[in-house]
């Protein structure tokens, strides 16, 4: 892949001292960047799911039980703590049992290679928003069966319905957050290592703003000419259920496309062959032979 750029270090017989071709190191490092931004942009989706958690998720809580007790009730927003807490203990776990156990299977010494790690992160999120639009149909169905219609009535639901499309976000985060941080630190060419933390927190900003623009775009289309809005602000008379379903899909075809560009995908040490078995071509331009 991208061995168009390969003409880039190759000298021509018309070439003159004042016009130089890139060199190889030159030539590799941009094949790196284009290779990691080509991942960066399937990493947009996953983001916009990671946002749900302090947003849909929130609004869909508001309006189950919260009781924890008879008198006390949780805060619809501190379900996201669950998250957190999944990740701590996940992560020791994944370290501790998981890499060891890939690592005999496979000899990688990470277990799974970069971008398998990210891959298991994006489907264990789809398996999220599956659970999440599973529960947001049973919680419809709930609210037609109590013929519930005001914005702040309660659904006969608990809140700790929700609590498995947390933790599920939360081991997708011990792939896909970590995974991230790392695949494009150990990608990034030699002397530019901080564009790995620029690809990274530049996906989640985006990410959010990609979840905004999709939560007013679709209010707008399907509460438009006097339809029922997906996203409206009476949460139990909106069709929440389609929007989940809409990410769903838009996550299992942005995981197809992932595992598309993945298999082309060129990991830094391989990039080096060329200079491992040619250690003379550091640094120089490659003689195009007549």
């Amino acid at each position: 892949m991208m061995k168009f750029l390969d003409k880039a270090a190759m000298k021509q017989d018309n070439d003159t001292g004042s016009r130089l071709p890139c060199t190889v190191t030159q030539v590799e490092g941009a094949k790196l960047i284009t290779g990691m931004t080509m991942i960066w942009l399937v990493t947009l989706i996953p983001s916009t799911i990671w946002a749900q958690i302090n947003t849909l998720f929130v609004k869909q809580g508001t309006t189950l039980d919260r009781h924890l007790g008879s008198t006390f009730q949780i805060p619809a927003a501190s379900l996201g703590s669950f998250v957190t807490l999944t990740m701590l203990l996940s992560v020791p776990m994944y370290d501790r049992y998981f890499v060891p156990f890939m690592r005999k299977k496979t000899g990688n010494p990470r277990g799974i290679t970069l971008l398998q790690r990210l891959g298991t992160g994006f489907f264990i999120q789809i398996l999220a928003i599956t659970f999440a639009y599973a529960v947001e149909v049973r919680r419809m169905h709930v609210i037609t069966m109590h013929h519930i219609n005001g914005p702040k009535e309660i659904v006969p639901m608990t809140i700790f319905c929700l609590l498995p499309q947390y933790v599920l976000l939360g081991v997708a985060d011990v792939f896909n957050a970590i995974g991230l941080l790392e695949f494009f630190y150990d990608q990034s060419p030699e002397d530019m290592q901080s564009l790995g933390t620029t690809f990274f927190t530049s996906g989640i900003g985006l990410g959010n703003f990609l979840n905004s623009f999709l939560v007013t775009m679709v209010d707008k289309i399907t509460g438009s000419n006097g339809g029922k809005s997906w996203i409206g602000d009476n949460m139990n008379d909106s069709h929440l259920d389609y929007y989940y379903a809409f990410l769903l899909v838009m996550s299992a075809l942005n995981l197809g496309v992932f595992l598309w560009a993945s298999n082309r995908y060129i990991y830094k040490r391989e990039s080096r062959e060329m200079k491992d078995e040619f250690p003379e071509l550091e640094g120089k331009a490659i003689d195009l032979l007549p």
